[in-house]
């Protein structure tokens, strides 16, 4: 099957695994992917995540993140950037997310950074995403 957007599929796996209460989420890999979860790790909105290999592509394993009240750690996630829009932004305006609570996360030059990382360096790209 192919898909049109596998990054808003990703999210939607991840969201709608949230609602459902699952611990973990599976999806096709991708490096993207793999970057992705690396940054809503390091951001503590997952648990973990693993890479399986297999004959085709490879599958992605989230592991979802829950506070004491089984509430997931993600409140709403909102794609940005889409294959019919793009939305690019200079670093100068790249602004924080529901008043610095919540995270952007952006495709640039240097890699998969969060809106802060991309300040600090100095860079802008393509907003995939906003977390909060």
């Amino acid at each position: 099957m192919v898909m049109s957007d596998p990054i808003a599929d990703m999210l939607t796996r991840i969201r709608n695994g949230g609602k459902a209460k699952l611990d973990s989420v599976e999806m096709p890999g991708s490096t993207i992917k793999i970057e992705l979860a690396k940054v809503l790790k390091k951001q503590g909105y997952i648990k973990n995540f693993k890479f399986v290999k297999d004959d085709k592509q490879g599958i992605l394993r989230v592991y979802l993140k829950y506070d004491a009240n089984k509430s997931h750690a993600i409140y709403k996630l909102d794609r940005i950037s889409k294959p019919s829009r793009r939305v690019y932004v200079r670093h100068k305006d790249v602004k924080p997310v529901f008043s610095g609570m919540g995270v952007a996360i952006l495709s640039t030059s240097r890699g998969i950074l969060t809106d802060k990382e991309a300040r600090l360096q100095k860079v802008g790209g393509e907003v995939l995403c906003n977390i909060w």
